[in-house]
């Protein structure tokens, strides 16, 4: 998780909404990525999203099998659906996000019917140092 803040916070410093991820198996970091979404004018570019495709990339393959996924901000519902289609193995995740969250909070995509895989979901995993970094963010915004 050390590795993702460090990602979120260097997403904060590039003007982008301070969230951080990193892809592991085995313990080896397969990517690492941040917020990129005003820096590549992509609303799809999240943490996740990033780390997810260059995990893949670098693997080789669409399948995730095995992989943990370590975040600062819990997922929207568009990064859990992705995390699902990967076959994410595991999630940890920092901060709650009680008004876009779609793991816990939100669309809770992972226990739908229609949701095909749900990886373990490990909360609150550094939650204290992603959520200052949010809160300090938009407090320096507002």
């Amino acid at each position: 998780m050390r590795l993702a803040l460090d990602q979120a916070k260097a997403a904060a410093e590039g003007g982008e909404v301070p969230v951080g991820a990193v892809v592991t198996r085995g313990g080896v970091v397969l990517a690492a990525a941040r917020n990129r979404m005003r820096d590549l004018n992509d609303p799809t570019a999240h943490a996740e999203m990033v780390a997810i495709r260059a995990a893949a990339e670098a693997l080789g393959t669409s399948r995730l099998d095995g992989c943990d996924l370590w975040v600062t901000l819990e997922p929207c519902a568009m990064c859990a659906g992705a995390i699902a289609l990967a076959r994410i193995s595991r999630l940890y995740f920092g901060a709650a996000d009680p008004k876009g969250g779609g793991v816990i909070h939100g669309a809770r995509l992972f226990s739908q019917p229609t949701c095909h895989h749900a990886p373990e979901v490990y909360p609150g995993i550094g939650e204290e140092g992603a959520a200052a970094l949010l809160q300090d963010f938009f407090r320096a915004r507002r």
